[in-house]
């Protein structure tokens, strides 16, 4: 779908990119934030379109109006909106459950090809966004986990500290070690028979179990 609108925008733009170069500049900056995210940092949307753009001709970024370049990152970030994510049923139910009690919610999220700024539309479509008082989104801050400083970002905007704050992800490193190095306490969403090695707190199936596996962290 990215490269399709790409191929249609730059050729509406004045400036048309085969498909098979469009193709093959996509894998290419695959590549490249590859190597970005595993020294566990991360670039905003405009780099990944940047890189794009520069593979398919390395020219081609500064012939391009703001405007096309405004509708190649709008176009970037559609794909998640037209094929959204399945939601965890019990997630909405659970985090205003949590927040009713007063707990300070915040989303913390690598992002991969999907801008947090999609993201949060596809949130509020689903009525979570405003189960939370912060959003921090890898691409915008420029940190991915498990690096603790994203992690570090979140408790900082809702003035919350390491030794009383609760990370809840899937990932046994991106979410389990990255808080556990963050100071925090980890709940570990997982199917598998066993948990991460790296010592989760907690362990549930799925959201919906969120409430009472914070109690039990609590001594509720």
């Amino acid at each position: 779908m990215r490269v399709g609108d790409f191929e249609r925008i730059l050729s509406a733009a004045g400036h048309p990119v085969p498909r098979a170069v469009l193709e093959r500049a996509y894998e290419a900056s695959g590549a490249w934030l590859a190597s970005v995210w595993r020294s566990h940092r991360d670039v905003p949307v405009q780099e990944h379109v940047a890189a794009i753009l520069r593979a398919a001709d390395p020219a081609l970024p500064s012939r391009l109006s703001a405007a096309t370049l405004r509708a190649l990152q709008e176009a970037y970030g559609r794909p998640a909106l037209a094929v959204p994510p399945t939601v965890d049923t019990g997630a909405r139910a659970a985090l205003q459950a949590l927040r009713g009690r007063g707990c300070a919610l915040a989303v913390v999220s690598n992002t991969m090809r999907t801008p947090g700024a999609v993201l949060r539309r596809l949130l509020a479509h689903y009525g979570l966004l405003e189960c939370f008082a912060h959003t921090v989104f890898s691409d915008e801050l420029g940190v991915r986990k498990p690096d603790p400083a994203i992690f570090h970002e979140a408790l900082r905007a809702v003035e919350g500290e390491p030794a009383t704050a609760v990370h809840v992800g899937d990932d046994p490193v991106l979410d389990v070690q990255g808080a556990l190095a963050a100071g925090m306490r980890v709940i570990q969403v997982s199917s598998a028979a066993r948990p991460s090695p790296s010592g989760p707190h907690a362990v549930i199936r799925d959201l919906a179990a969120l409430p009472a596996a914070v109690d039990g962290l609590d001594g509720g």
